[in-house]
């Protein structure tokens, strides 16, 4: 008989908690601090809090990886149930909480059981991985035929962003100040990718946040409609309601998708990307 899945992912994935709550996720939260302070990311801080913070203190929260102490809470929870673990952590080039839980399987003597899944990705390009798994073990697959399998499957993830300024990137050391003075004054959005676990800038818009990230979609249609129509992922960071419900229209419009996952960023975007972020994330067939 096969053992029993449990997927757990790290907060940044951005997975809607209906979607959690109904397959039984469990959330490895990374953290957020504000001057000396830690604070557990989605659950003790806000990503309203973080922009009132950050523009109090006219810099950007520092982000670091999970605990050992939550890692080890989670996965002991999971050996005593007899469970098989696929952990799906933001990418290794970002962040070192996949390492987390490898020194935490071995440390519980588990890690014959721990599969660690390097997304090479975050927000819901990490999430649309986890969902992936989800249609495989509904399929029959094992755990190892999963991770196997996700291995190829992450490279055909598509991930990009668009802030609506540059002051957070400017904080966080992603562009210079006079970068991000001028690129504001002229109105200039860039296009962030994720490609390989790393960020960079693929293409620059210029004008109003609102018109610019449509225009984006415009550009991007025929990849849309040329990707894996099993689902698109769709993420904001305090991206106003107007702007948020014309993008998510649009992409509706399409008609090429069978399912649209929608939710709100979480406190590590929000840190490096700031308030009025965009992102779409979707699969190459």
């Amino acid at each position: 008989m096969m053992a029993a899945i449990r997927i757990i992912s790290n907060s940044t994935s951005d997975i809607p908690k209906d979607i959690r709550d109904k397959y039984g996720i469990y959330t490895l939260p990374l953290c957020i601090v504000l001057n000396d302070k830690s604070y557990y990311d989605r659950e003790e801080i806000t990503t309203k809090e973080i922009v009132e913070w950050a523009e109090t203190n006219k810099t950007t929260p520092k982000t670091a990886a999970a605990t050992f102490d939550r890692a080890t809470e989670l996965i002991k929870k999971c050996k005593e149930a007899d469970e098989d673990v696929i952990f799906f952590g933001i990418s290794e080039d970002l962040s070192t909480t996949c390492n987390v839980v490898r020194l935490t399987a071995n440390d519980l003597d588990y890690s014959d059981r721990v599969f660690v899944v390097d997304t090479k990705n975050l927000c819901l390009g990490e999430g649309l991985l986890v969902l992936k798994a989800i249609d495989l073990i509904e399929e029959g697959k094992s755990a190892k035929e999963i991770v196997e399998i996700l291995e190829v499957e992450r490279d055909k993830v598509v991930s990009k962003f668009i802030p609506s300024e540059l002051t957070f990137l400017a904080r966080g050391g992603r562009c210079s100040a006079s970068t991000a003075l001028l690129g504001n004054m002229l109105q200039i959005k860039p296009v962030i990718k994720v490609e390989d676990g790393k960020m960079d800038v693929d293409k620059k818009y210029r004008g109003k946040a609102g018109k610019v990230m449509l225009t984006f979609l415009k550009d991007i249609e025929e990849d849309l409609r040329n990707a894996d129509p099993k689902r698109v992922a769709i993420a904001r960071a305090m991206l106003d309601d107007a702007t948020f419900d014309a993008i998510v229209d649009y992409v509706k419009s399409l008609n090429v998708f069978e399912e649209i996952i929608i939710n709100e960023a979480g406190g590590v975007i929000m840190s490096h990307c700031g308030p009025g972020t965009f992102g779409i994330f979707y699969n190459k067939k």
